[in-house]
């Protein structure tokens, strides 16, 4: 049972996954914060429009260190900065739309707060991994060391 363990978390995807899900925490840190502060700020974020606006504005910002942290530790790419960083943010953009989705699921149970938001966010997480795994990160997606 150990040795079938030890081989399973030897394996590079299963390596690369573990540390996506550590990059994705810190960028769902992220996220919720800057979530947090807009909500403060914006006396209308109960309101669906607002909560979108304030959704798409704290994802794209865990996006960005998301994208950085997984560059250069999850799959340490080496690849055109550039040309990866549009794909991880199209891919962004789709998980952003899943968000949304299940987002607009669960609001009118839930509300437009940090539950429906907490959701939505979960939503993307698999969409994102596979997503940038295989087309972000392809040429470099291998060398995890």
């Amino acid at each position: 049972m150990h040795n079938s363990l030890t081989s399973i978390a030897g394996r590079r995807g299963v390596r690369q996954f573990v540390k996506f899900g550590i990059v994705g925490a810190s960028g769902f840190l992220v996220n919720f914060i800057v979530f947090t502060l807009l909500q403060k700020v914006d006396p209308q974020h109960d309101q669906a429009l607002h909560y979108y606006v304030l959704y798409s504005i704290a994802f794209m910002s865990g996006g960005l260190s998301n994208y950085w942290l997984n560059r250069i530790w999850t799959f340490r790419s080496t690849g055109h900065a550039v040309h990866e960083g549009a794909k991880f943010l199209t891919v962004s953009l789709i998980a952003m739309v899943v968000g949304w989705i299940a987002s607009a699921a669960v609001a009118p149970w839930l509300g437009h707060g940090h539950r429906t938001w907490f959701i939505g966010t979960l939503a993307g997480i698999f969409v994102n991994f596979f997503v940038n795994k295989y087309w972000t990160f392809k040429d470099n997606g291998g060398s995890d060391a």
